[in-house]
């Protein structure tokens, strides 16, 4: 998926972790070839074989599926392309240094602090979903939908060992941790599409109409998930990215790219991952569904158990093990290596090592409890609400700073840590829209435009009372 797209990869392989306070020179501008491989590879990955189920769990029809996916990755990769890469090529900077000329120190501590903590929760879920492929020659009980803390023993045990394995090897650099995804993508990308052939094999398919019918008019959510509709298909998997896209974390990326058109390269990894890898984990599951053992939750009221695992080993055996391993690890790994750099930022005096194992520790944690990747569609939701609104202050500044009146990059210029316009505008967004997603019931990634547009405006209006207009 997406919400570790690895800004490090390209910062460490291509430029050797410079410029991180400077504009990239045009020297180490990267063409389009240089992000293509990355996307593909990033988004076919661990989440996608627990995003792919979850959407049948949520009684999705076929068109909902089908067509919704294909509009909501559309929209991400126009969000990437229009605004995330435009942004980039023309300041070049971090996400993180950027934040700082128009936050102050303090502000964008607290931002790595909660981009930390979410990174934490994700490689946790990533930890779960490793976890359902190694428990099964143990003939470990798989975790329900339902389930929010460990199972037994045998499960916290698997789940320990495989944190403090990903920990070290992050602990060691993103060096070993990038080689290693690299090499891994294509032998995931290649079981996902594998599953996915065999899948509709043992469902019988033998015309599109068949396959249409797998998901048909839809049906009713098993119990305790919510339904989807064709809205929420289609702005949930939209955002099922916005902290890197409107939320602007791959300015990270794009700053080496020769041009804006380097933004496109995302729709490799929407089509492939958030696509292709998507609708393969539904029909995994979709097998599943049929098997008497899952008949037998449904009669008794029950949600069937999501575990990727089981799931991948039914299809193509210990190929599909392996392969939810490999996307568990590759997806959980550079996500404790970036939550331990945004520790780091708030806790200068530690080494990489020590940061990163406390973000593997946390994971580790996190992992135990089912819950984040059995909820992982509203996890992704809630990361993409929380951090989204703050990219809209960088975007709304870059476009419409002389519109209005306001001065860029106002922290550096006027020498303050904690820039209150930011804070506020976040606030406020952030306070109204949660709270009418809680209060009215309204799927939380519905509000997540409404809050991004409501903060990037309240910027600009903080920003015009609250600066000194001798500047």
């Amino acid at each position: 998926m997406s919400q570790n797209h690895h800004e490090e990869e390209l910062i460490e392989e291509i430029a050797g972790g410079e410029f991180e306070r400077e504009p990239v020179p045009t020297s180490k501008l990267k063409d389009w070839k240089s992000f293509l491989g990355m996307y593909a590879g990033e988004h076919a990955a661990g989440t996608e074989f627990m995003i792919g189920p979850l959407f049948l769990t949520a009684g999705v029809s076929a068109f909902d599926l089908i067509v919704g996916l294909l509009i909501g990755n559309l929209l991400a990769v126009l969000s990437w392309r229009f605004l995330t890469a435009k942004i980039a090529v023309e300041n070049r900077l971090t996400l993180y240094y950027q934040f700082e000329k128009i936050c102050g120190k303090k502000l964008v501590i607290g931002y790595n602090l909660a981009n930390g903590i979410l990174f934490c929760f994700l490689a946790g879920a990533m930890i779960t979903v490793s976890a359902t492929a190694v428990g099964i020659p143990f003939d470990m009980e798989m975790p329900k939908l339902t389930d929010t803390t460990p199972n037994g023993a045998t499960w916290v045990i698997i789940v320990v060992l495989i944190g403090a394995v990903i920990s070290l090897i992050a602990s060691k650099g993103y060096d070993t941790v990038s080689k290693a995804a690299n090499y891994m993508s294509p032998i995931i990308v290649l079981a996902f599409l594998a599953s996915g052939i065999v899948a509709l094999d043992q469902l019988g398919v033998k015309s599109f109409a068949d396959f249409w019918n797998i998901w048909g008019e839809g049906s009713e959510p098993f119990p305790g998930q919510l339904k989807y509709t064709f809205w929420h298909v289609v702005i949930w998997s939209w955002f099922a990215n916005a902290a890197m896209h409107v939320g602007m974390s791959d300015l990270s990326v794009f700053r080496f790219a020769k041009n804006a058109n380097a933004g496109w390269t995302t729709a490799a990894g929407m089509y492939v991952g958030h696509y292709m890898a998507w609708i393969a984990a539904a029909l995994l599951y979709a097998v599943y569904l049929k098997s008497p053992e899952a008949q037998a939750f449904l009669s008794n009221g029950e949600a069937p158990p999501v575990a990727p695992g089981p799931l991948a080993n039914n299809a193509i055996g210990i190929f599909g093990i392996i392969a939810v391993v490999l996307a568990g690890w590759t997806t959980a790994n550079p996500t404790i290596y970036r939550a331990g750099l945004a520790f780091q930022a708030i806790l200068p005096k530690l080494s990489t090592f020590w940061v990163t194992i406390i973000a593997g520790t946390i994971a580790t944690i996190a992992g135990l409890f089912p819950a984040f990747a059995m909820k992982l569609l509203g996890f992704v939701a809630l990361y993409g609400f929380i951090l989204a609104p703050f990219g809209a202050v960088i975007v709304f500044e870059h476009f419409f700073h002389k519109q209005a009146g306001i001065v860029k990059n106002y922290a550096e210029i006027a020498n303050i840590r904690f820039n209150k316009s930011v804070f506020l505008a976040w606030a406020i967004s952030f306070g109204l829209f949660y709270f009418i997603s809680i209060q009215f019931d309204v799927f939380l990634s519905f509000v997540t435009l409404p809050a991004w547009l409501l903060c990037g405006l309240l910027f600009l209006l903080f920003s015009r009372k609250f600066q000194k207009t001798s500047l």
